[in-house]
């Protein structure tokens, strides 16, 4: 048998769905899994799916030998332990200049570690973010490779027909840029996927709840908010659930759904990472904070009953709404709102790049996650459009267009949230997206407070607004004589 172009270790759907992918794209490839099975299944698959030249291996030292010099593969398996065991496993059959890359949602500083320890055994290293689930695995997802760019530069030709295609702006991938920086901008685009989602339900909530719209209106809702600037591929899904019916009964599936939210945890990280490094991301934060009160479905449903009992039922306020207006009043919010979380994630990636010396280029990953990836969306060419202009914006909210789209819905977005608050519907997301907003267009805040307060109790000093320098004062002497 000749050689194959490329190697993939890992066959679980990703890596099932993105070696079919490659393979399907003219690149022969050797696939391997440590359960044999999984090896077999997917060359049925390649049969199946059009001979493709994919070719399955049960031990490691054939798998790695069957792969041409310089070798790539490409493991896409479970973040930690099992990445370093695959490692491990193959790095021994191979040779000075071949190339191992991570495909999975690994946490970047694993990643640095792991290119060092590679480096010493003249193997290279990357670690690349793959976005977009089992569809865009396999038909083109968004793939953010960061790391050794001699290892990119191996595999750009494949990268670049395999990944997602944009008819106005290309392949949806790049070279992100050194280190873990590829690992870093997958986790903050799940951190920004989490505030989208909680955003969205929120939406529906208030709709739902509030507005008592079918899940048949809300098909025709979303399907509708698709054909403008909510065009998205999470607001196209969920257009499609609400027409999903129950295969096990009557109704629709989406009311059958337990309320209780699951996670990998590159959420958790996103946050985790904002409050290190001072970055605000109270959207992304809300959303996770959301995911764990969904966790507790058992309190939940006594917490209920005993407001019930208080006379407090689910719906606070059952006054007839505008049903065309709150719908429309909904869209508005949404949007902001995820102008806000957007932002957020942005400035969070800013951050990073600063403090690691990344240098990474903001507009080009709104580009790359155009298509393929869970987030994508139209909102993204407005993005990058907007650090076009300016590659050193500050934050979204002053971008000239998202500032003045904001501005002309900020009255919505106020009205729904009131709406949710008084009739006990929570709106986390969009209430900390519209929080967000109103203290960062505010240039005075009352943070002056805080500080005086600290300066009280703790002697921590202050600044002031008059004259430069570092000022304590001795608050409580100063106040126990007054009361004298």
């Amino acid at each position: 048998m000749a050689q194959t172009r490329i190697g993939l270790a890992g066959l679980a759907v990703m890596g099932q769905n993105l070696a079919l992918n490659i393979a399907e794209k003219g690149f022969p490839i050797s696939v391997y899994n440590r359960t044999t099975s999984k090896v077999d299944e997917t060359v049925e698959r390649a049969k199946k799916e059009g001979n493709l030249p994919l070719f399955g291996f049960h031990d490691p030292q054939s798998f790695v030998n069957s792969i041409q010099k310089p070798r790539v593969i490409i493991m896409l398996v479970k973040a930690g332990a099992p990445v370093d065991q695959t490692i491990a496993t193959l790095s021994v059959y191979m040779e000075k200049g071949d190339c191992i890359i991570d495909g999975g949602n690994e946490w970047y500083e694993n990643t640095e570690r792991r290119e060092k320890a590679m480096a010493e055994l003249g193997l290279l290293y990357l670690g690349m973010g793959v976005s977009g689930g089992e569809e865009g695995a396999r038909y083109g997802p968004s793939m953010m490779p960061g790391g050794s760019y001699e290892a990119y530069k191996y595999i750009e030709d494949i990268l670049l027909k395999v990944a997602a295609q944009v008819p106005d702006s290309g392949p949806c991938v790049t070279y992100i840029g050194k280190g873990g920086s590829g690992n870093f901008v997958k986790m903050v685009h799940n951190g920004i996927e989490y505030g989208d989602m909680q955003l969205i339900a929120e939406a529906y909530d208030v709709l739902k709840s509030v507005g008592k719209l079918s899940n048949d209106e809300l098909r025709q809702v979303f399907t509708e908010w698709n054909k403008g600037e909510l065009l998205s591929f999470l607001i196209e899904i969920t257009a499609d659930i609400f027409g999903i019916k129950d295969d096990k009964g009557e109704g629709y599936l989406v009311d059958k759904v337990l309320d209780k939210t699951g996670m990998k945890g590159t959420g958790k990280w996103t946050v985790q990472q904002a409050a290190d490094l001072s970055i605000a991301a109270p959207t992304i934060a809300a959303s996770l904070d959301s995911r764990f009160l969904s966790g507790l479905k058992e309190e939940r449903v006594q917490a209920a009953k005993v407001f019930k009992s208080g006379g407090v039922s689910d719906i606070l306020s059952s006054e007839p709404v505008d049903k065309a207006k709150l719908i429309e009043d909904v869209r508005k919010a949404l949007y902001a709102s995820k102008i806000c979380s957007y932002a957020q994630g942005m400035n969070l990636i800013k951050a990073k790049s600063v403090e690691k010396g990344w240098d990474l280029k903001l507009g080009e990953l709104a580009r790359i996650w155009k298509g393929g990836c869970i987030i994508r969306a139209i909102f993204l060419d407005r993005i990058k459009q907007a650090y076009d202009r300016n590659p050193d914006l500050a934050n979204l909210l002053v971008d000239p267009e998202f500032a003045k789209e904001i501005l002309e819905r900020q009255s919505a977005w106020r009205r729904v949230i009131c709406l949710a608050i008084n009739s006990g519907i929570c709106t986390p997301g969009m209430s900390a997206s519209l929080a967000y907003f109103d203290t960062y267009r505010r240039e005075r805040v009352p943070a002056n407070l805080v500080q005086a307060q600290r300066d009280y109790f703790g002697a921590h000093t202050y600044e002031r607004i008059d004259m430069p320098g570092s000022f304590h004062t001795e608050w409580f002497k100063i106040a126990k004589q007054s009361k004298i």
